[in-house]
């Protein structure tokens, strides 16, 4: 039995998890919850090596999503929703390998089940390895440094949710070294053997992680795969266009 995974649980009813993208916490599908909370009993975790659960050396998919079914075994979980974006849609689809009978519906957040080949993360991993190193005393201070990585501001703050005072200095609550050494693991896939769990995929008009020339993979490990776009809008679908997002979903699972 491994270590559990930090988790909140609000609400009550059919059970929901939620599972936030790299780099994240439980809180980034925060949005989500408060609007599934009113009917259902929402679970947000975060995954390891990032917000409050434990690190590790190892961060690949099978590891992960064995984390999440032994969370969901231990509160005796009925099927659930599950509810993924980005790096956390590859952990539920995993999960749908591994133990399909904890899924009643996967919802997947802009993430297609494929190995993506471009490194898009090397200016984030150089700002959050030269907040490490160049300790700032103050939140600022690691903003300014990362400014000189980062251009995208959007993108800063997202990652400040997770800088936090460890003594003097200013730290990040993921795991940094085994994120950027497993990095191959987060951006790669092995395909699933073909599920019959329902699944609907939903993309960012925008974003190029789920694109056309997918499709044929998403066939070939998902045989009840369902698509919806949300137009104007990037990878943080849910961030960006939350109403727009939260009404698919509820449109999906009540169907």
């Amino acid at each position: 039995m491994s270590a559990l995974l930090n988790y909140k649980q609000e609400g009550q009813g059919q059970t929901v998890v939620l599972i936030h993208g790299l780099f994240g916490s439980f809180s980034n599908l925060g949005l989500l919850a408060r609007d599934l909370i009113v009917d259902h009993s929402v679970i947000s975790v975060d995954l390891r090596n990032h917000g409050l659960s434990f690190h590790s050396e190892g961060h690949d998919y099978p590891s992960m999503a064995n984390d999440v079914a032994d969370l969901l075994h231990q509160l005796k979980i009925e099927p659930a929703i599950i509810i993924g974006h980005s790096m956390g849609g590859k952990v539920a689809m995993k999960l749908a390998e591994i133990a399909p009978h904890l899924i009643k519906q996967l919802i997947i957040l802009d993430m297609a089940p494929v190995a993506y080949d471009t490194n898009r993360h090397d200016n984030v991993f150089n700002g959050l390895q030269a907040v490490l190193k160049e300790q700032p005393t103050n939140r600022q201070q690691a903003m300014d440094i990362l400014a000189q990585h980062i251009e995208i501001d959007g993108v800063r703050q997202f990652l400040s949710k997770s800088l936090y005072k460890h003594g003097e200095r200013m730290d990040w609550r993921f795991n940094v070294a085994s994120l950027f050494d497993n990095y191959a693991d987060i951006i790669g896939w092995q395909e699933i053997p073909s599920t019959d769990i329902p699944t609907l995929f939903v993309k960012g008009g925008d974003s190029d992680y789920l694109m056309p020339e997918h499709q044929a993979a998403v066939k070939r490990q998902f045989n009840q795969a369902k698509a919806h776009i949300i137009a104007n809008t990037g990878h943080w679908l849910h961030a960006e266009k939350p109403a727009e997002v939260m009404r698919v979903i509820r449109k999906y699972i009540s169907s």
